[in-house]
């Protein structure tokens, strides 16, 4: 009777602060989800239960789940963190990621899932389903080239101007990077003799000031290459969903149209 009891007790005082929380849609948000579960010192789960009996549906996934919340740039170094904890499907628990965010915050992990696709699995609350691997799935890669084909500007370049950018010292990016300090530095003389831009400053010496530091054309560009290789990985999902995984009739639609197009 007692420990019946006390359930119903801990049940309504998350339901309180539930309905307490609520955001203006009438949902909980997933942040609130874990302030109530860490404020009664209970697993999160049961906050979610709980809700789900109010018919209260969980909001803005702390990790990017469900979209709509702010999102930075990722960062190489969390990703490769992120990366230890990965399985061979690229994806991570969110017990983990949500541990990661502990030193670098919320919004960079969920900026880092986002920009290398790292798909996150057995949410604690519930509210987002594993997502089921496809048999065939399409793969992109971009590159920008100069008239006599030589790369310019691509996910290597885009990794190097990054990491520089975040650790503030060509060596310590290379280091990073394993690649050797003329490697890295030749790229960005090939970025620089192409473009005709300037897009670092470097200062010797020691103290704080000494480093390398990106300058504004250089975040654009990495801003820039990442929406275009977003852009072009949307495009040929999509293509690839409406030309090989359609359903039988859809198929045979398909070809009537494209056909009847041929007629015209």
């Amino acid at each position: 009777m007692y420990i019946a009891a006390r359930r119903e007790s801990m049940s309504e005082q998350i339901r309180e602060l539930i309905t307490k929380l609520l955001n203006p849609k009438g949902r909980l948000d997933c942040g609130a989800a874990f302030k109530i579960a860490a404020k009664l010192g209970v697993e999160v789960g049961l906050v979610s239960d709980e809700a789900e009996k109010m018919g209260v549906k969980i909001d803005n996934c702390e990790l990017g789940q469900f979209g709509g919340l702010e999102n930075g740039r990722g960062k190489y170094t969390v990703m490769t963190q992120l990366k230890q904890m990965t399985d061979e499907k690229n994806r991570i628990l969110c017990k983990d990621a949500r541990d990661a965010a502990a030193g670098v915050g919320l919004k960079t992990i969920r900026s880092t899932l986002k920009d290398y696709k790292i798909d996150v699995k057995y949410c604690q609350l519930g509210c987002f389903k594993e997502k089921k691997g496809k048999k065939m799935r399409v793969k992109t890669k971009t590159w920008i080239e100069n008239d006599e084909g030589e790369l310019i500007f691509g996910k290597g370049k885009t990794e190097v101007l990054d990491v520089i950018a975040e650790v503030g010292s060509i060596s310590k990016a290379a280091e990073i990077l394993g690649m050797n300090y003329k490697k890295c530095w030749n790229h960005l003389q090939i970025l620089q003799k192409n473009l005709k831009e300037e897009l670092f400053t470097t200062k010797q010496g020691g103290g704080e000031s000494a480093g390398t530091t990106l300058n504004q054309r250089s975040h654009e560009l990495i801003n820039a290459y990442r929406q275009l290789q977003n852009d072009i990985e949307d495009f040929a999902d999509k293509r690839f969903k409406e030309l090989f995984l359609k359903k039988d009739g859809e198929k045979k639609d398909s070809t009537k149209d494209d056909a009847n197009d041929k007629k015209k």
